[in-house]
C-alpha cells in the first residue's frame, strides 16, 4: 500500500491484464457483524482486508468475541446474542458500516457503551437511526452534536408492539442497522416502516440476502410499497450458516470497468479481466456495468468474472438516475471527462453525508481538469474539456475519501499527456489497500512519460540511503545500481571467474542467465538473499573492477533501463545520470569529504563486527575514487544538469528534504 504524502501518475497510455479485487466491504463488515451476533462457529472466507474492516474486528474483539484470524479467513465463535462484556469503548474510525448496525446492535442489547470515530465520522448523520431506536425504548444519548456521534447506549426498556419509523432518504445503513439487530429481540413479529424514498435500495438487499443466510428471512409486501414497510419474524434467530463466501468488491470493480472503457489496449491485448465478481453479484453496484455500457464499454461476464474493452469512441455523455448505484457512479462522474458531451447524475444526494462531501468534493476536483461542472443539491452535471489544450494538470485533493483517490487515477489517461496527483493515496486503505499496485500491474505509459530520479556519487557518500528514502517518500520503484556490478563480482567468483580483461566476455556472458531481483531493500539472486554478502568491502572492489569492463557494462545498461516502471524510478549508482537515464528530469550528483566517507563507512563496519581502520577506509576510499574518475569507460563525473549536493554536514532527512523540494520545483502540476 502506497503510504506516501501524495502519489504521482504520469499520463497512461494503455491497459490490458488480470485484476483480482479485494472482497466487499459492504458484505465484510455485515458479516462480521452476524457472525459475531450469531449461535455457532461462522468462518468468513475472502474478507476484506481494510481501515474498515479492522475497526470491525476490533470492536467485535473488545465485546469478547473469539476471532481467530489467518490471511483473508477469520474464524468466528458467535455470541449468540449475548454480551459478555456490556461494558466498552469502541473507536470505529470513519466506517458508517461498523457504525450505525453496531449502534443498533448494542442499543438492543443494552449495556455501557461509548462509540466514536474520527472527526469526520462526527459530522456523518447518525439521528434518524437514533430516533428509531428511542421508539423502540432505547437508551441512546449523544455526547457532542444532536444527531451526530459520539454516542452513548444504556440499558433499555424495550417495546415492540408498534412499527418502528426510520427514514429512508439519507442513508439504508440505518434501516439495514434495524434489520440486523432486531432478529436479537424478535419475541414477536417486528414491523419497520420506511419514511419517504428509501435510497440505495440494492444495499438493502444485500442485508436481506446476507440476514436469510444467517437463518432470519425478512418479509415485505409486493408492489408499489415493496420497500416501505419490512416484518421480522417472531422467534427469528441469527444461526451461523457455517462458511460464509466474501464476494470481491462490486464498486471497487468500477474503476477498472471504466479502464477498459477508456484505455486503449496494447497490441496483442483485448481489454480487462476482473476476477472476483460477476454480472449475477448480489451487490447493486454492479449495475455499474449497465451505465458503462451505455457510455461505450464492452463488458462480458462469467460467473465471477467480467471482461471490458472499449466498444466505442469517445464515450457517449448519459443522463442517469444513480440512486442504485451510489457509490459506483462517482466513477461514472470521471468517465465523463471523455464523453461527447455533458454528463449528468441524478438522485445522489445520498454523496453529501458520506466520508465527505462527495458532490461538492467532485465538483471541485473535476473543475481542476479543465470539466466545466455543475452541482446541484442531488445532481452532478460534467461538461468535459471542450480541446486537448483545455486540459490541465492536477493536484487531486482526496479529503481522506477512498474513492476519491481511486476514481480519479483514471484522469491520467487523459488526451493532453498530462500527469496526475493524488494526495494521500493511503487513503485507500479503507475498502482497496492495494489498488494503486494493481492499477499499475495492468497499465502502461510512454517510457519518456515515466520519471526517473538519478543520484550518482562516489563510493559512501550515501546515495543508497538517501535514494531508497526518496523512493519510499514518493511511493517509487527503488534501484541500486551497485549492487548489479556487485551482484556481478559475487557470481562471478563463485563461478570461478577470474576478474580480469581476459575474462571480460565470460563475466558478460554469465549476466544473461543470472537470477536477479528486488524486494524493498532486499536484493535476492535467485533464491538466496545477497544483501549482506554484497555490502563487504571486497565485494565493492570487485564491483569496482568489473564495472571497468565495457561488455560487462554494455549487459547491464539494458537491465538497468528495465527498471524503470510505474509510477516511477529513484536510481542510485555512478552513472545513472550520465549513461543509463540521460534525459532524466532530475539528476542529483551527491557527494562527502573523503574523510567524512570514511567515517561513515567505519561506523558502519564496526557496528557490524568488522574490524578497521580510519586511515586505511579513507586511503581505500580515495584511491576507488581515482579509479572510478579516470577509468575509459563512464568515469565518475556529474551529468551537466546534474544539482550538486554535499552532504558532508547533513542529516539523512535534511538531504531527502533537499531532494524532495528539487523535484517538487519541477512544476509537474501547473496549467498546461
Amino acid at each position: 500500500m502506497y503510504s506516501t504524502a501524495f502519489l504521482d501518475i504520469p499520463p497512461l497510455t494503455h491497459a490490458q491484464g488480470d485484476v483480482t479485487l479485494p472482497g466487499s466491504k459492504s458484505i465484510s463488515n455485515r458479516v462480521l457483524l452476524l457472525a459475531a451476533l450469531s449461535s455457532g462457529t461462522t468462518t468468513v472466507h475472502d474478507l476484506l482486508d481494510s481501515d474498515d474492516t479492522a475497526v470491525m474486528l476490533d470492536a467485535l474483539a473488545t465485546l469478547g468475541c473469539a476471532i481467530e484470524r489467518t490471511g483473508k479467513t477469520a474464524r468466528i465463535t458467535g455470541l449468540g446474542g449475548k454480551l459478555p462484556n456490556p461494558s466498552a469503548k469502541l473507536f470505529l474510525g470513519n466506517a458508517g458500516t461498523a457504525m450505525r448496525p453496531l449502534t443498533a446492535a448494542l442499543a438492543v442489547l443494552g449495556g455501557d457503551f461509548e462509540l466514536g470515530g474520527v472527526a469526520r465520522m462526527h459530522e456523518r448523520p447518525i439521528g434518524d437511526l437514533v430516533d428509531a431506536l428511542l421508539q423502540l425504548g432505547c437508551d441512546v444519548r449523544y455526547k457532542g452534536q444532536t444527531g451526530y456521534p459520539p454516542l452513548h447506549i444504556g440499558l433499555p426498556s424495550l417495546r415492540l408492539d408498534a412499527p418502528i419509523q426510520v427514514r429512508g432518504d439519507v442513508s439504508s445503513q440505518f434501516l439495514t442497522a434495524l434489520l440486523m439487530a432486531l432478529p436479537l429481540v424478535a419475541e414477536r413479529d417486528i414491523e419497520i416502516e420506511v419514511l419517504g424514498e428509501l435510497i440505495s435500495r440494492p444495499y438493502i438487499e444485500i442485508t436481506l440476502k446476507l440476514l436469510a443466510q444467517f437463518g432470519v428471512t425478512v418479509s415485505r409486501p409486493t408492489g408499489p410499497n415493496a420497500w416501505q414497510r419490512f416484518t421480522i419474524p417472531a422467534g427469528a434467530k441469527l444461526q451461523s450458516p457455517g462458511d460464509v463466501y466474501v464476494e470481491a468488491d462490486a464498486s471497487s470493480a468500477s474503476y477498472f470497468i471504466a479502464l477498459g472503457a477508456i484505455s486503449t489496449a496494447a497490441e496483442g491485448s483485448n481489454g480487462i479481466k476482473i476476477h472476483g465478481v460477476g454480472a449475477s453479484s448480489i451487490q447493486g453496484d454492479i449495475r455499474f456495468i449497465e451505465a458503462a455500457s451505455h457510455m461505450g464499454a464492452h463488458i462480458e461476464s462469467g460467473p465471477n468474472w467480467l471482461h471490458i474493452s472499449r466498444k466505442a469512441w469517445p464515450l457517449k455523455a448519459i443522463d442517469l438516475d444513480c440512486n442504485h448505484i451510489p457509490d459506483a457512479a462517482m466513477t461514472l462522474a470521471v468517465m465523463a471527462l471523455y464523453a461527447d458531451g455533458t454528463t449528468t447524475l441524478r438522485n445522489i444526494a445520498s454523496w453529501r453525508v458520506k466520508e465527505t462531501d462527495r458532490l461538492s468534493a467532485m465538483a471541485t476536483e473535476l473543475r481542476k481538469l479543465g470539466a466545466t461542472v455543475v452541482e446541484g443539491a442531488d445532481f452532478i452535471q460534467v461538461t468535459p474539456p471542450p480541446t486537448v489544450a483545455a486540459w490541465q494538470a492536477a493536484s487531486i485533493h482526496t479529503y481522506d475519501d477512498h474513492r476519491i483517490a481511486m476514481c480519479f487515477s483514471l484522469a491520467a489517461f487523459n488526451p493532453a499527456r498530462l500527469p496526475v496527483r493524488i494526495e494521500d493515496p493511503k487513503c485507500v486503505a479503507k475498502t482497496f489497500p492495494d489498488y494503486f499496485e494493481a492499477l499499475f500491474s495492468v497499465t502502461q505509459s510512454a517510457e519518456e512519460h515515466i520519471p526517473v530520479i538519478c543520484i550518482d556519487g562516489p563510493t559512501a557518500s550515501g546515495k543508497g540511503t538517501l535514494a531508497a528514502v526518496v523512493a519510499q517518500k514518493l511511493g517509487y520503484h527503488f534501484l541500486d545500481s551497485g549492487s548489479l556490478y556487485r551482484i556481478t563480482g559475487l557470481a562471478a567468483t563463485r563461478a570461478q571467474i577470474p576478474l580480469d580483461v581476459a575474462n571480460e566476455q565470460a563475466i558478460a556472458d554469465l549476466l544473461q542467465s543470472l537470477p536477479i531481483h528486488f524486494e524493498g531493500s532486499h536484493i535476492w539472486l535467485g533464491p538466496e538473499d545477497v544483501s549482506e554478502l554484497i555490502r563487504t568491502e571486497e565485494a565493492g572492489m570487485n564491483a569496482s573492477r568489473v564495472s571497468a569492463f565495457p561488455m560487462v557494462r554494455a549487459a547491464l545498461i539494458d537491465l538497468q533501463r528495465r527498471f524503470r516502471a510505474l509510477p516511477g524510478l529513484v536510481a542510485d549508482g555512478r552513472d545513472m545520470g550520465t549513461v543509463i537515464f540521460p534525459v532524466a528530469p532530475l539528476k542529483v550528483y551527491l557527494t562527502a569529504s573523503a574523510a567524512c566517507r570514511a567515517e561513515r563507512r567505519y561506523k558502519q563496519l564496526i557496528s557490524k563486527g568488522i574490524s578497521a581502520t580510519l586511515p586505511s577506509l579513507r586511503a581505500d576510499l580515495e584511491a576507488r575514487d581515482a579509479r572510478d574518475a579516470n577509468r575509459s569507460v563512464a568515469p565518475l563525473r556529474p551529468a551537466q544538469d546534474a544539482k550538486l549536493l554535499d552532504n558532508s554536514e547533513l542529516s539523512v532527512d535534511q538531504s531527502v528534504e533537499i531532494v524532495l523540494n528539487w523535484w517538487q520545483s519541477k512544476q509537474l502540476y501547473t496549467s498546461h
